[in-house]
């Protein structure tokens, strides 16, 4: 199995998926226990002196101005996981859970945090033994870090709530880490701040939705350009030329894939022929530039993501001369825009694809396919209806893209009187990705269809690879009406499997 060595420096993306998705066993690195050894000693040190230190010797937000005595530290750390972790709502998914504990090991192995080694180890045997501790949908503001999630979590390293063991079954903490030998952790100063002050949860679904993310927008352009080929549609607003004089990367580079996949048609340039008109109509014609923009918007959120993997987000922090200090870096704002960027490219995104589907099934617009694709117009209804779930896809994802970061909350006595909303712009992306691989599976399976009732002419080698690989994978071609919804969830697998991309590779080689 891989294995993921954390350090003090960050991890990557690649890193991130490979333990939340994958499972990758995770093993500290020598330079992380010596760094997290030194941090420490720094934490005891300030905690045997008389002056209050936040997170130290004090209690924490609205409550930071008493000083807590040696005899109630421990409790002090116990009390503010146990409070903290007010979670409610349906569990989060499993991977996003392994995301969130997995970037939390990552800050306190920066050495930044004061925690001890044997906590962070601790963390680690978690994942490792495939414990996923309970975390619940709503609790996190995005700001002083996803706190509830992030409490859930370490309650389950102190022993405490629920947690799912590796045969999905929930059962109570303790239980499953005496099942696995490890035994939980009694907090000291500090750590029980450390463990809940960051933003790993919108990162992590972040850096997940942009994995997702890129093999759709690939799946996008090889649908969109099917879709032009099965429209009879010209290619020629493809060319390089016409899009290097408006050079954006995105936009460069999802022409080149459309022109990639109709290499060879013989479907493409007859717009002029039975029903002449000049130009394609937008959805088919501007493919490119909406698609391009999404992309665009992608690179700028990976660089976001880039940024924060490689930070260490706590409060207070340790820093190299010793000091220890307050700030503001907990604050989500960074992650939190970038999630509802994606968000509204997505549903853009979306949004063109419907109605792409929508002018295959029209027979006033598809020039000479039969309506609604169906076998036998009229006894048949043919994918009337699979348009129908696309656009209440596609209007669902509208209202994702209302952006969760414009609104905040006060909280914490007004303390905290400013927060970002970040998780819960991340929980909505979710949602979002997953419409959009549906709308992507429904125009795939309009286009394929159209383009094989095209009869006497031969689609492009790349585009007959995808019908052969759709057809293989259990979604079924034109003919009579049948039960649709499993040639539906069959194509939606597909393409979430990324078997649009898998399929075209070969023929046009590496998509852009």
């Amino acid at each position: 199995m891989h294995t993921v060595v954390v350090g003090t420096s960050g991890v990557t993306a690649s890193d991130v998926l490979a333990v939340a998705r994958d499972g990758a066993r995770i093993e500290l690195s020598g330079e992380a226990v010596v760094a997290l050894a030194a941090a420490r000693e720094i934490v005891d040190a300030l905690a045997a002196k008389p002056e209050p230190v936040y997170g130290v010797s004090t209690g924490f937000g609205a409550l930071a101005s008493r000083h807590i005595s040696p005899e109630l530290r421990a409790q002090l750390q116990r009390n503010i996981v146990r409070s903290h972790a007010a979670g409610m709502g349906p569990h989060v998914e499993r991977e996003v859970v392994r995301a969130l504990m997995f970037l939390r090991l990552k800050t306190v192995c920066s050495g930044h945090t004061g925690v001890r080694p044997e906590v962070a180890q601790t963390m680690a045997d978690i994942l490792n033994a495939g414990i996923t501790p309970v975390v619940h949908e709503y609790g996190s503001l995005g700001c002083s870090g996803d706190l509830a999630p992030l409490s859930h979590c370490a309650l389950t390293l102190m022993g405490e709530g629920d947690a799912e063991g590796p045969d999905g079954v929930v059962r109570p903490a303790g239980e499953l880490l005496a099942a696995h030998g490890i035994t939980p952790v009694e907090l000291r100063e500090k750590e029980g701040l450390a463990l809940l002050n960051g933003t790993d949860g919108m990162l992590g679904m972040l850096v997940m939705a942009l994995a997702d993310l890129e093999t759709l927008y690939k799946s996008a352009d090889v649908t969109a350009a099917l879709s032009l080929e099965a429209l009879l549609g010209t290619d020629k607003v493809l060319a390089p030329e016409l899009h290097a004089i408006r050079p954006h990367p995105g936009q460069g580079a999802s022409a080149a894939n459309m022109l990639a996949v109709l290499k060879g048609s013989e479907l493409t340039g007859h717009h002029q022929d039975d029903a002449p008109r000049v130009q394609d109509a937008y959805s088919v014609r501007c493919a490119p530039q909406v698609a391009g923009a999404g992309r665009d918007t992608l690179a700028h959120a990976r660089t976001v993501a880039e940024r924060e993997l490689a930070s260490a987000v706590d409060n207070p922090v340790v820093l190299p001369d010793g000091r220890v200090e307050s700030n503001g870096n907990f604050h989500g704002a960074p992650v939190a825009y970038v999630l509802d960027f994606l968000a509204i490219a997505a549903a853009d995104l979306g949004s063109i694809a419907e109605r792409r589907t929508d002018r295959l099934l029209d027979k006033n617009r598809s020039h000479g396919l039969p309506p609604f694709l169906a076998d036998d117009a009229g006894v048949d209804s043919g994918l009337m209806i699979a348009q129908y779930t696309q656009a209440a896809l596609v209007s669902e994802m509208k209202r994702l893209a209302v952006p969760a970061s414009a609104d905040s909350i006060p909280s914490s006595a007004m303390q905290e009187d400013h927060v970002s909303m970040g998780w819960s712009a991340a929980r909505k992306l979710r949602t979002a990705v997953n419409n959009l691989a549906r709308i992507v599976a429904i125009e795939l399976y309009a286009a394929t269809r159209a383009i094989e009732l095209r009869a006497g002419l031969t689609p492009a080698p790349a585009s007959q690879a995808v019908i052969a690989a759709v057809r293989a994978a259990g979604v079924q071609g034109p003919g009579p009406d049948r039960f649709l919804a499993p040639d539906l969830e069959a194509a939606d697998a597909f393409v979430r499997a990324g078997g649009v991309v898998t399929a075209v590779e070969p023929v046009t080689g590496p998509l852009a």
